[in-house]
């Protein structure tokens, strides 16, 4: 890492793996070649792109066949809430998803619903979670999806998926899972969960931005979706485009790392978050939001009662200050423009003024121990001062 930066924003997206660029590189210069080629050049990249297939689905627990490449999480999840709608309108035009999903699914559900669907939005309680008791009442005959983020991107908040997953097949339904914040950080089989189709995105895992996927769930009952985009059949007609080649490649390896290396990861991870958790949480009038228990372990998310989160922002990426800079965020960096306050945090009954308090940390595995005195010390600083301005 930039020895001028400490980079605590890894939700948004992370730094890519050395090891990751390093197979990545050859495919945007030696071996240039188009996917769908039939000469020496083209069958040599098809097989890597076969190969970074393997990659995916052997993380996620799924059969190659079954894995779609995308430029995203975000398209991933237009594929398959569009692709649902469409292909299973005859059933009904019921979905069911979570008031604090990502911008990438409620903006997509609002869109279905000025297509003629109906969208469920499930509340979630202070902690984040949601209930399962509401999901079962609001199920319908009608209903065709249930959508349901595995990790929530802002505050880490782990929904029990499995048990999410039941009560959709119980009533005949299919379960969409984004897991763009879970897949390469916990582990993940599909089968053994029950996810029928799966979002995730490259570059919240080391990998590049621009490439992620789609798990559209084939055997032992195959999951219909139609194209979103046409226009010569690629991805077994999923998704027509030339092969982004070395994004896959990449994805694949970045896939391959996260299998062989998570647990380590995880550990080392875990202890700063507790590390960080454990000093910010000195400062009068600071806590933590979502549930404590059920959360992944790189995420912190702090409200500062009393002190406006930009404010916190701009002071520790001041360039005038001796210290380094320190990356911060205070929601998605998908609606990062918004003036509205957080709507997972509000959604989890905290008032305006408290979700503008609020700020994310997620750490990665290039941060360390020695950041942490550091990050905290500037905090402290930049609290005392703010509110020492408005006393």
């Amino acid at each position: 890492m930039n020895d001028n930066l400490i980079y605590l924003d890894n939700n948004a997206t992370t730094k890519i793996d050395p090891r990751v660029l390093e197979v990545m590189l050859p495919y945007l210069t030696d071996y240039f070649a188009n996917a769908n080629s039939t000469h020496q050049f083209g069958l040599r990249a098809h097989d890597a792109v076969k190969a970074a297939r393997k990659q995916v689905s052997n993380l996620i627990g799924a059969e190659p066949n079954e894995v779609i490449f995308t430029s995203g999480a975000t398209e991933a999840i237009n594929l398959a809430l569009k692709g649902v709608a469409e292909n299973y309108s005859n059933k009904g035009k019921h979905i069911i998803t979570v008031a604090t999903e990502h911008s990438a699914v409620l903006d997509t559900c609002k869109y279905l619903e000025s297509r003629g669907f109906e969208v469920s939005y499930l509340s979630v309680a202070s902690d984040g979670l949601i209930a399962l008791d509401e999901l079962k009442s609001l199920l319908r005959p009608d209903t065709i999806l249930v959508s349901v983020m595995y990790v929530n991107n802002e505050t880490g908040v782990v929904q029990p998926i499995r048990e999410i997953a039941s009560v959709a097949h119980e009533a005949g339904v299919l379960f969409l899972s984004d897991c763009t914040q879970a897949v390469g950080k916990i582990a993940i089989n599909v089968n053994e969960i029950g996810i029928d189709l799966l979002c995730l995105s490259g570059h919240k895992i080391y990998g590049p931005k621009g490439v992620g996927a789609l798990y559209v769930r084939q055997s032992p009952t195959r999951v219909r979706i139609p194209a979103l985009l046409h226009g010569g059949g690629h991805e077994r007609g999923f998704r027509s485009g030339t092969l982004n080649v070395p994004g896959i490649v990449a994805l694949g390896k970045a896939c391959e790392i996260a299998s062989l290396e998570m647990d380590k990861d995880s550990n080392a991870i875990l202890s700063l978050r507790d590390y960080l958790e454990s000093e910010l949480c000195s400062i009068e009038g600071t806590s933590i939001n979502g549930n404590v228990t059920n959360r992944l372990y790189n995420v912190s998310n702090v409200l500062f009662r009393g002190v406006d989160s930009d404010a916190i922002i701009m002071g520790l990426s001041n360039p005038e200050n001796d210290l380094p800079l320190i990356a911060v965020s205070n929601g998605s960096a998908c609606t990062s423009t918004s003036i509205e306050p957080s709507h997972v945090l509000t959604a989890m009954g905290l008032d305006e003024t408290a979700a503008f308090n609020s700020i994310r940390f997620s750490i990665g595995k290039y941060n360390s121990r020695e950041d942490i005195p550091i990050v905290v010390a500037a905090i402290k600083n930049i609290v005392a001062d703010l509110r020492a301005m408005v006393s």
